[in-house]
C-alpha cells in the first residue's frame, strides 16, 4: 500500500503563493483527468478501518476518520439489507459545513470524500465512482 499526504493550511492548496485553480489526477490507466468536484479531502481506508492513503485537511485525525468511515459503511450495508434496498452504493452525510460521502472501492476498500457546502455533488459522485472502480481493480 502507498500513503500520499499533502500538508496545507486551511487556506487550501497553493502554487506560487496563489490558490490552485485546477488539478488533474492520474488514474490507474496512466491518463490525467481533471478533478472538478471541489473535494476538500479524501481517504482510502480498509473495511477494517485502517488508512491506506489520505489527503485530509490539516489537523484531521486520519485514524479516527478512517475508523468512522468503516463503521458508517458497515452500518449502511446492514441498513440497506434490513430494509431490502439492495446493494449499498454510497453513504451520504450532509452537515451545515458540507458533505461526507463514502463509497465501496472493491471488496476491501472504502473511498471517503469530504466536500464543502458549495460542492457540485454530482461531479463529486462521478469522480468518486471512477476512482472507486480504478481502486477496485488494483486492490
Amino acid at each position: 500500500a502507498m500513503r500520499v499526504r499533502f500538508v496545507h493550511d486551511e487556506g487550501g492548496l497553493l502554487a506560487h503563493d496563489r490558490p490552485v485553480q485546477s488539478l488533474e489526477v492520474a488514474g490507474v490507466d496512466r491518463k490525467f483527468h481533471p478533478a472538478q468536484g471541489r473535494i476538500e479531502g479524501a481517504a482510502l481506508v480498509s473495511t477494517d478501518g485502517l488508512v491506506m492513503s489520505s489527503v485530509l485537511p490539516s489537523g484531521t485525525d486520519e485514524d479516527r476518520v478512517s475508523a468512522m468511515a468503516a463503521a458508517l459503511l458497515s452500518l449502511g450495508e446492514r441498513t440497506a439489507q434490513e430494509l431490502t434496498r439492495g446493494e449499498l452504493e454510497q453513504v451520504y452525510v450532509k452537515g451545515s459545513n458540507g458533505y461526507v460521502i463514502l463509497m465501496q472501492a472493491g471488496t476491501d476498500g472504502v473511498l471517503e470524500a469530504i466536500a464543502g457546502p458549495q460542492a457540485k455533488i454530482g461531479m463529486v459522485l462521478l469522480e468518486m465512482k471512477r476512482a472507486a472502480q480504478s481502486i477496485a481493480r488494483v486492490l
